[in-house]
């Protein structure tokens, strides 16, 4: 099933006008506007979000990469507990995945330290949690198909400092 084209202008850019929107895809502002209101409605559309550049907005919180191995409940598998992490508000986004973990769960906090304490007394001690690996990052690139614009070194880079 393909992505609806409204859905997808409103993924690259939410701040589209209703007019915008209609005059890209050939439709009424009228058309634009319901459909909206019914993907609204019906759950397709959650929310709408800003990406913002950390360092320009002076964020000094870190965040954490974190995977962890479930062990999967009877008649649950990973969801109850999956949806139990989630909902902690130190969590940015969880993820079921395929491979060595379960689940990649986003976190983040003021410091090392905070987010650290909650792997070590939330995230680690939820029964059915097996293990965690966290990776913290350092350098954002890209987020949400936004790329952070970065200057690019002119001519070759030195081999010594």
């Amino acid at each position: 099933m393909a992505i609806d084209p409204l859905l997808t202008l409103l993924a690259q850019k939410a701040r589209y006008t209703h007019q915008e929107l209609a005059d890209l895809l050939s439709l009424s502002e009228a058309e634009v506007a319901a459909k909206i209101a019914g993907f609204e409605a019906n759950g397709t559309i959650l929310g709408y979000q800003t990406v913002i550049d950390p360092d320009l907005s002076g964020n000094t919180g870190v965040a954490a990469f974190i995977e962890v191995r479930l062990t999967p409940e009877r008649d649950g598998g990973f969801d109850r507990l999956a949806m139990r992490i989630a909902k902690f508000d130190q969590v940015e986004s969880c993820y079921l995945i395929s491979g060595g973990y379960d689940l990649h769960v986003v976190v983040v906090g003021a410091d090392l330290r905070e987010v650290a304490k909650f792997v070590s007394q939330k995230l680690s001690t939820l029964e059915g949690v097996i293990s965690t690996a966290t990776h913290f990052k350092l350098k954002t690139y890209k987020q949400n198909g936004f790329v952070y614009e970065v200057e690019e070194p002119e001519g070759r880079l030195s081999v010594a400092p």
